[in-house]
C-alpha cells in the first residue's frame, strides 16, 4: 500500500486529473472502485463532489474509514467494505467511476472486469470513467547479462544440469526495470482499451507486431508495458509505465526468448500476441507469443507460452 501511494507518477496523475479538472466532479456522484487506503476518494471530496461511495473488499476498508473521518469528510465519503458484486449501493446511479485497477502488465490481478461490473450497474448513461483508455505496448530489448544470470544459470548449476527449472523460469514473465538504452527496436502498440465502452471478454486478444531493429544488436527478451489516459480532462492526461518514462510500481513485464536473436539495423522481427486470462485462475494471464525473424545473420521462427501468476 505504501509502495502504491510512494508511486508519485500514479498517485500524483490522478490527483492532477482531480484537482485540475474539478468541473468533472463538482457536485456530482462519484464511485470509487477497490479504494484502498481511499487517497482518490478523499481528492474527490476536496475537489467538490457531492457525495463519494468507496468500496474495498480487504481489511484496508476499516482503515479508510478512520482516514475519511480524521480528515473530516465522512460527510462526504461513504466507506463500504465488501466486494463490488455484491454490495448495495444507497443510490441507483453515480455520475463517475474513479479506479486505479491495472495489474502488471496491464491485466495481471487487475480489477477491469469490477470495474466494469460497476459501470454496467451503477454508471448513468454518459457518466465518464477515469480512466477510460489503457495501451499495452511490445518492444525488444537485448539483455545479455541478466539472461545469463538469471535464465542460463540453471543449464550448470556447479557442474550439474537442472536445465528443467531453466524452462520454468523462461515460462514466466519477469517483473523488472528495463533500461531504455537496451531497447533495440522501435515501440509497437498491440491493444487499446476503451474502459468507457469495453466488453470484459475484449481484455482477451491476439495483436500482431513489428518490431525493426534501430541498430545492429542482440534480442534476448520482449518486453511489454502500458499507459493509461484520461481523456475527457480539460487537458489530455495520463501517465507511461514504459522504460523511457519515470519509474512506476509497475515496471516493465519481461518475456525472455528462447534464442538469442542476431538482428541487423532495418530488419524486422514480426509475429502476434495472444493474450487471455488463465481458464483456472481468471487473475492469472496466459500469453502465446508467435514470432519469426528472417534477416542475413539470424533466421528463426518460434512459439513460445508465458503465465503470469
Amino acid at each position: 500500500m505504501q509502495e502504491m501511494l510512494k508511486d508519485t507518477v500514479r498517485t500524483k496523475t490522478y490527483q492532477n486529473v482531480i484537482y485540475q479538472n474539478t468541473f468533472l466532479f463538482r457536485n456530482k456522484v462519484v464511485l470509487d472502485v477497490g479504494a484502498g487506503t481511499g487517497i482518490l476518494s478523499l481528492f474527490c471530496a476536496k475537489a467538490g463532489a457531492k457525495h463519494v461511495y468507496a468500496i474495498e473488499c480487504s481489511h484496508m476498508a476499516d482503515m479508510a474509514k478512520e482516514i475519511v473521518k480524521a480528515n473530516g469528510f465522512s460527510n462526504v465519503i461513504t466507506v463500504l467494505k465488501g466486494k463490488v458484486e455484491e454490495i448495495v449501493l444507497p443510490i441507483a446511479k453515480v455520475d463517475v467511476i474513479i479506479s486505479e485497477w491495472m495489474g502488471y502488465f496491464l491485466l495481471f490481478e487487475n480489477m477491469l472486469n469490477t470495474v466494469l461490473y460497476a459501470r454496467d450497474k451503477w454508471l448513468i448513461n454518459d457518466g465518464i470513467v477515469l480512466p477510460d483508455r489503457a495501451s499495452l505496448y511490445l518492444t525488444a530489448i537485448e539483455d545479455a547479462e541478466y539472461k545469463e544470470d538469471k535464465i542460463d544459470f540453471w543449464n550448470n548449476v556447479y557442474g550439474f544440469n537442472m536445465a528443467c527449472i531453466r524452462k520454468q523460469s523462461m515460462m514466466e514473465p519477469l517483473v523488472d526495470t528495463v533500461d531504455q538504452n537496451q531497447i533495440v527496436t522501435n515501440c509497437q502498440l498491440l491493444k487499446t482499451m476503451d474502459i468507457s465502452k469495453m466488453a470484459p471478454g475484449d481484455a482477451s486478444f491476439t495483436a500482431p507486431f513489428k518490431l525493426v531493429a534501430e541498430r545492429n544488436d542482440f534480442i534476448h527478451a520482449l518486453v511489454a508495458y502500458f499507459d493509461v489516459t484520461f481523456t475527457k480532462c480539460h487537458k489530455l492526461t495520463g501517465f507511461s509505465t514504459g522504460p523511457r518514462s519515470r519509474a512506476t510500481h509497475w515496471k516493465q513485464t519481461v518475456l525472455y526468448l528462447e534464442d538469442v536473436l542476431t538482428i541487423c539495423e532495418g530488419e524486422a522481427l514480426v509475429g502476434s500476441m495472444t493474450v487471455a486470462p488463465n481458464k483456472k485462475n481468471p487473475r492469472d494471464v496466459d500469453i502465446m507469443l508467435k514470432y519469426s525473424l528472417k534477416g542475413q545473420r539470424c533466421q528463426v521462427s518460434r512459439t513460445q507460452h508465458y503465465k503470469m501468476r
